[in-house]
């Protein structure tokens, strides 16, 4: 099958467009100069510019390639270029048929689809299947080893695209990462970088250490070459090695001590003695490694809120500069919870302030595949102002985002949820011109806007004398941002969700319903929600006055990177996005992702297995960086 690369529909092999949104499944568009190029070729004709799909090969057994330059027999991976000749043969290979589901996903897809709502797709195998259900296929073991430590460091291993054997050969296709710059590589390019940078680095690679550690991969993280930096810092890994001895945290301390002389700053004592007692063998275990490395960043952040110990100048300056305008560098510094360890709340954490660095979003509505008429309504209304300098890159911003969902089964919930939207949009511009140098609005105001939305509606009910289920409504969920603070609303069961690469995602807002009321009150979840009330709303907006409406207000701040999810319940019900998160939402966080695209894709992704209801969605993309000036 042909997946559509606009909705991920799924279409016969044949197909020359998606038979679902007319997409060509032949063809697309050069990202440089527009010309319409094949999928298969490998760059443009116009321009030049790479506009081929690669996938990075790891071949073992055998250096012979008999249907040379192709690596398959049904010659779909061209080889385009090998990283070296010894085994096992790393390289290169273009997609000659990108939306071809691959056969690995396909054999997946058809074990276990049946029980998951996960369908294949051509970028990743299987971002939603646990180690568990995969025991059920019968996959090769290095399969199951990324598709295993994938469930636990999602960000960090490649995804595999395709596997399998031909003769004594045994091919593994995985996500290219070739182009990620190396660690090592970025730290002799910026000799001078945070002291607490380093420190995250070195945590997350004691908490992969970790993940590694029951598959025997080691060796993983101490392949210089290995160790890759995606677009916003976060460390990850090119490909899985297997250990071929046993290793020991001593061989991770002497990794660290190479990538330490790569930099000509002075080291703080505490680190140089970290490092002399791993060499010594004296820390044998990773909690108590990840134990000194928080004590040694706490410490660190205590001398620089004193302004006793700074970084130089010159290198945060070169820090924040930007090297190519594609790689969109994000900082995050906050040290991330223990894997094994789901109760965080007392885990020491290190966070810089922060400041905003880019600011995307996107919305779509559809009227579904079961209604007459879209009664949602939705706005986007932002100020953005760019200051670029020696210094780098930095954003100011300030933004309104609103998704109403008219109550079905009332009358004229359409023309509720736009009145919703038209007011809210009305007083916040009044707001703001008002106050040119205000921050976000406080919640005494925010709560005004909100009961002045609920009155415009209210009083066209009763100037219309409408009663019972005749009285129009509609839910809201509101944010507002002013750079990296962020104030929520909501009213009825319209949701937001914040995903972010640390802690996955997280629902923002609790549905005004009764079951939701009732779990609130002491009611075991299995109970609220086995009455037959339990979806009922509690609260809308427009059918009662200001006295039974009691919007949620919460303020919260952006430490780093986060994708801000709006969504009318035609998209969050039956859990879709919780179950859909790694395939269309985690794609989103990188700034070279469309949002535009993502929320069409969502959209697409609701209609096929909501679509009982209007879809409505806003995509709030909020990149970060640490504000170093605030520290001086």
């Amino acid at each position: 099958m042909l997946v559509c690369p606009q909705c991920q529909f799924e279409n016969p092999t044949a197909n020359k467009f998606c038979q679902e949104c007319g997409t060509s499944l032949t063809e697309k568009a050069c990202p440089s100069c527009g010309t319409i190029v094949p999928l298969s070729a490998q760059q443009c004709q116009n321009c030049g510019t790479f506009t081929g799909t690669v996938w990075w090969a790891v071949i073992s057994g055998a250096i012979d390639l008999p249907l040379f330059p192709y690596i398959d027999a049904q010659q779909r991976y061209q080889l385009l270029e090998a990283s070296s000749d010894d085994l096992p043969i790393e390289a290169k290979v273009l997609d000659l048929q990108p939306l071809q589901v691959s056969p690995l996903a396909a054999l997946i897809h058809s074990t276990l689809g049946s029980s998951t709502q996960t369908e294949p797709r051509e970028t990743d195998t299987s971002p939603d299947w646990d180690a568990d259900a995969l025991e059920l296929v019968q996959i090769p073991v290095q399969v199951q080893l990324y598709l295993s430590l994938r469930s636990q460091i999602h960000q960090t291993i490649p995804s595999v695209h395709d596997a399998w054997k031909q003769g004594n050969q045994e091919i593994l296709l995985l996500e290219d990462r070739s182009s990620l710059m190396p660690l090592v590589q970025y730290l002799k390019a910026r000799p001078s970088v945070p002291m607490l940078q380093i420190l995250h680095w070195f945590y997350e690679m004691a908490e992969i250490w970790d993940a590694l550690k029951p598959l025997q991969c080691h060796q993983s993280l101490l392949e210089l070459q290995n160790l890759r930096l995606d677009e916003d810092h976060t460390l990850c890994l090119q490909r899985l090695y297997e250990s071929k001895s046993t290793l020991s945290l001593q061989d991770l301390g002497a990794i660290w001590q190479a990538l330490l002389a790569q930099l000509s700053q002075t080291q703080s004592a505490a680190l140089h003695l970290l490092l002399a007692d791993l060499q010594n063998g004296q820390i044998t275990l990773t909690d108590e490694l990840r134990s000194r490395l928080e004590t040694i960043a706490r410490d660190f952040q205590a001398s620089l809120t004193q302004t006793e110990t700074m970084p130089d100048s010159h290198g945060c300056a070169d820090l924040l500069t930007d090297e190519a305008e594609d790689w969109d560098a994000t900082e995050v510094v906050t040290l991330p919870p223990d894997l094994e360890d789901e109760d965080t709340d007392d885990m020491p954490t290190i966070v810089l302030p922060m400041q905003l660095f880019s600011l995307d979003d996107a919305g779509r509505t559809d009227i579904g595949r079961q209604r007459d008429h879209n009664e949602d309504s939705f706005c986007i209304n932002t100020q953005v102002t760019k200051h670029q300098l020696s210094s780098g890159k930095t954003v100011q911003a300030r933004g309104l985002y609103v998704l109403c969902d008219g109550m079905g089964g009332h009358a004229s919930g359409e023309v509720a949820s736009q009145l919703a939207v038209d007011t809210l949009k009305s007083y916040f511009q009044a707001y703001w011109e008002g106050n040119s140098n205000a921050g976000l609005p406080p919640k005494t105001v925010i709560q005004e806007a909100v009961l002045l939305a609920n009155k415009a509606i209210f009083d066209v009910n009763q100037q219309n004398a409408r009663s019972g289920s005749g009285r129009m409504g509609t839910t809201l969920v509101m944010v507002l941002l002013y750079d990296t603070e962020i104030a929520v609303a909501h009213v009825g069961d319209s949701r937001l969700y914040r995903y972010t690469r640390k802690r996955g995602l997280e629902q923002i807002t609790i549905d005004h319903e009764v079951g939701q009321r009732e779990i609130q009150r002491g009611v075991e979840p299995e109970i609220a929600y086995g009455r037959p009330d339990a979806y009922q709303l509690t609260q809308a907006l427009g059918p009662r006055d200001e006295y039974f409406v009691s919007p949620d207000i919460q303020f919260l701040e952006l430490n780093e990177d986060a994708l801000l999810v709006l969504a009318s319940d035609g998209l969050t019900d039956n859990d879709l996005l919780k179950t859909h998160q790694q395939s269309h939402l985690d794609p989103l966080i990188s700034s070279q992702s469309s949002l535009e695209q993502g929320a069409s894709q969502l959209i697409e992704l609701g209609n096929q297995y909501n679509g009982h209801d209007n879809i409505t969605v806003i995509v709030i993309r909020a990149k970060v960086r640490p504000n170093l000036d605030q520290l001086r």
